[in-house]
């Protein structure tokens, strides 16, 4: 199946519009390959420095016998579930590499924080920011420069986007992504969000609401959600930076060792190409592709834009509009649908979702993987035979209410929206918002903060047709947390019949649900953005059938009105507190969320 013409164009013009960039890069890839193994070419105390704790014989294999040294990066901790079965992959891995004759150290490790510990707290203003630290921290490790191949071991939120765009600034090494796979059903996703509700209005009270969250969370492994966490999963998968099928298998599962055994002889083999060269703009228009093919995350509208400046890549938001308005929804994963990540793995997982695509001309088929045998190979789903791995085709759909062939689809096109207007340019996950909520056109209550919205909802001044802006949420004024501590009191007023939605300049969840929600909105209001200008009672209407986010205020008055500051208090308070004090730097240097957010171009 030839390229669909507009997946092609999308392709072109970011080639096009990166040349500079990417051919900047590529000089940088070339001139670090073409040098002599960092073991030959490195001072011989920096040598004995490098290799003085290793045992004898890896100590020999990799200086006297030139064996291959492949670099760790682990976001392992104990705390959280899903980076917790990392523990012992490095072990894992090191047996392995030496029978192939080569060697592993764990060059490093990265924060890992869990934005379900930290939703609605003072510590989800580090999040975003997180994911710069964890590039820096890859870097960090893999600086050392005695490494002939990476892996990255990590899952969740910022970790992977983190070290995604550390590995890229070691574009030379090729480099596997290793995952550990999500927890195992516990209590469903539908279950808890209502029990969620039942607690906003006060109807069960903490006991009970507990209960249901330690069901929902309960093991090591991944959310069962199809949030930011699994959706970078799926997008390594379209990226060909996994060993295939390897996503959504979870800890306990017998394969899982053997994956990530296979992991390292992904990365050892010969021809496995190095990273750089291997995303270039059609890798990337794949993952884009596949993000909205499946309703995936909110937050890779900033991650990815940042991942792919690191290849030297450019990408904006009318790069994903004009792809989701050709590329179908075929997946019906929480909170787009009542299926969690295993029964969407059951009914065919990302092999079902990469052959459909593939099939009907959503991808690009002519890119490198990880593997020899190209992003064919990721169409296919891992088993075992007598111990050993074997693939097999992902047939028909297990369950077509959650994934459908891209010919009959959920919906013509992708999940996530572009809206454009007088505020600005923001987001929209439409795939989660009921067909009849695409419109609303409603009064604005306007907030400095979520805690505000909070203390109104319960006070019970938001019963009404209302659209909610919650502003001095983005990058540069406080770190744009996610506010996804605001979706069960908006679910409520929805339940109520109330037509509702959030207009904000922070971040939603990953989670993003049945409220329409225009986030992301950049510039942001403490960057002059369009948001410090609006009143209570200013009529705003989110039209995500049109693509439009517009404040219905005459033209002269809206021109001429002034904007809001930020109050003093909530300014100073941004600033203190929980380490916020040593992300000064990041809030001043952040870019806008359209431009990733980045801290660091």
């Amino acid at each position: 199946m030839p390229v669909h013409p507009t997946i092609e164009a999308v392709t072109e013009r970011i080639r096009e519009r990166s040349t500079a960039t990417r051919t900047a890069y590529l000089e940088q890839v070339d001139f670090h390959s073409k040098r002599d193994r960092g073991a030959d070419r490195l001072g011989c105390a920096n040598v004995a420095h490098a290799f003085a704790a290793m045992p004898g014989r890896d100590k020999l294999s990799v200086v006297v016998e030139r064996a291959r040294n492949v670099g760790i990066v682990t976001a392992y901790n104990d705390m959280l579930s899903a980076h917790a079965p990392l523990q012992h992959y490095p072990d894992l891995i090191k047996t392995e590499a030496r029978l192939h004759g080569a060697t592993a150290q764990v060059a490093g490790g990265v924060p890992a924080m869990c934005d379900g510990v930290t939703q609605g707290t003072p510590g989800m203003e580090l999040s975003l920011f997180s994911r710069d630290v964890i590039a820096m921290g890859t870097a960090v490790a893999l600086s050392h420069d005695v490494f002939d191949a990476a892996l990255m071991l990590g899952v969740c939120d910022k970790i992977v986007p983190g070290l995604l765009i550390g590995a890229l600034q070691f574009g030379h090494l090729p480099t596997v992504f290793v995952p550990a796979g999500p927890m195992p059903s516990g209590l469903s996703n539908d279950a808890k969000a209502k029990v969620r509700e039942q607690a906003a209005q006060g109807l069960v009270g903490r006991e009970t609401l507990l209960d249901a969250e330690m069901h929902a969370y309960h093991a090591p492994g991944t959310c069962t959600f199809y949030g930011t966490a699994n959706s970078n999963q799926m997008l390594l998968e379209a990226m060909g930076l996994h060993v295939p099928g390897t996503a959504f298998i979870n800890p306990g599962n017998d394969m899982r060792a053997e994956l990530t055994r296979e992991a390292a002889r992904t990365v050892l083999r010969a021809g496995c190409p190095p990273i750089g060269q291997l995303v270039d703009e059609r890798c990337i228009v794949n993952a884009m592709a596949t993000l909205l093919a499946t309703g995936g995350s909110t937050n890779h509208l900033i991650h990815w834009v940042a991942v792919a400046r690191a290849a030297g890549i450019v990408i904006d938001w009318n790069d994903f509009s004009a792809l989701s308005a050709v590329v179908p929804l075929i997946a019906r994963v929480y909170p787009n649908g009542s299926a969690d990540v295993n029964q969407f793995q059951a009914a065919g997982g990302p092999g079902y979702v990469i052959r459909e695509l593939l099939d009907a001309g959503f991808l690009h088929d002519d890119v490198a993987t990880v593997r020899s045998g190209g992003i064919r190979e990721y169409t296919r789903i891992p088993g075992q035979r007598q111990g050993r791995l074997h693939w097999a085709d992902s047939g028909a759909t297990g369950d077509d209410s959650i994934l459908r062939p891209a010919s009959d689809p959920f919906q013509p096109t992708g999940g996530l929206m572009l809206l454009k207007g007088n505020l600005g340019r923001s987001v929209i996950k439409v795939s989660a918002v009921p067909q009849d909520r695409h419109v609303v056109e409603a009064p604005a209550r306007v907030f400095d903060s979520q805690g505000d919205l909070q203390k109104a909802f319960h006070a019970g001044e938001l019963d009404r047709d209302v659209v909610c802006v919650v502003r001095w949420q983005g990058p540069k004024a406080n770190g744009m947390p996610e506010l996804h501590k605001l979706t069960p009191p908006l679910a409520v007023l929805q339940g109520k019949g109330f037509r509702v939605a959030l207009v904000t300049d922070g971040r939603m969840s990953g989670a993003s649900g049945k409220v329409p929600a225009a986030i992301h909105v950049t510039p942001e209001a403490l960057d002059a953005g369009p948001l410090a200008k609006v009143r209570d009672g200013d009529i705003i209407r989110l039209d995500a059938a049109a693509g439009t986010l517009d404040v219905l205020v005459p033209p002269q008055e809206w021109q001429n009105r002034k904007e809001a500051t930020i109050p003093e208090s909530e300014l100073k308070a941004n600033g203190r507190g929980w380490g916020r004090e040593l992300f000064a730097g990041f809030r001043r240097n952040a870019l806008g969320a359209e431009e990733g957010a980045c801290t660091w171009l």
